[in-house]
């Protein structure tokens, strides 16, 4: 696998960018494009932690049931979540069924709700100054100081399966951080 790949619309792609349909249009409309929003922000938090040792494809896959489930991810709904509705998810086979993951999300965004100025502000105050895109994907880092200190203050305000390397795909995700590759088609980030 080279680092990038020309798909067959011939534009050159991020190598893991073309290896499924849903990779591309993940890869060319949404990945490292920023966005904001406390409620857009927890949907990509908690889809980072329920991917925490798996594929990307099967969350992205499973991301309308996740919707569904998880009454798009309004922070207010699934703060008041009850036992039932951890029940509830748990008998999703639309989702991925693992009950730490299913209480972190209930638990985080019961955190969320409880922030003074928001998730996205939070979040958004550790996004580094922006770099150079990567040259080649050994450039790109799974941790950096940024995602570090991002995931120690999410922990310390209580969020749960945050780690330095989930922290680092959610900015990645977000825009937080422009990792598209040099020579990438999708075009840089401006701001």
């Amino acid at each position: 696998m080279t680092d990038l790949v020309t798909g067959a619309d011939g534009r050159a792609r991020c190598f893991w960018g073309g290896s499924t349909p849903d990779y591309a249009a993940y890869h060319d409309t949404e990945w490292g494009q920023p966005l904001r929003g406390d409620d857009a922000l927890f949907e990509r938090l908690t889809l980072e932690a329920f991917q925490s040792g798996l594929a990307w494809i099967t969350i992205l896959r499973k991301r309308p049931a996740f919707r569904a489930a998880f009454d798009d991810f309004s922070i207010a709904k699934v703060a008041a979540y009850t036992e039932a509705d951890a029940t509830r998810l748990m008998a999703d086979a639309g989702i991925v069924r693992n009950r730490m993951k299913v209480d972190a999300a209930i638990a985080n965004a019961k955190v969320a709700a409880d922030l003074p100025d928001g998730l996205s502000a939070l979040l958004w105050s550790f996004a580094p100054a922006a770099r150079p895109r990567p040259a080649t994907r050994a450039d790109v880092p799974a941790v950096t100081p940024e995602s570090t200190a991002l995931a120690k203050a999410l922990k310390k305000r209580g969020f749960k399966f945050v780690g330095p390397t989930t922290a680092y795909a959610l900015m990645q995700a977000t825009g937080m951080v422009d990792d598209h590759l040099a020579g990438c088609w999708v075009p840089p980030l401006t701001a």
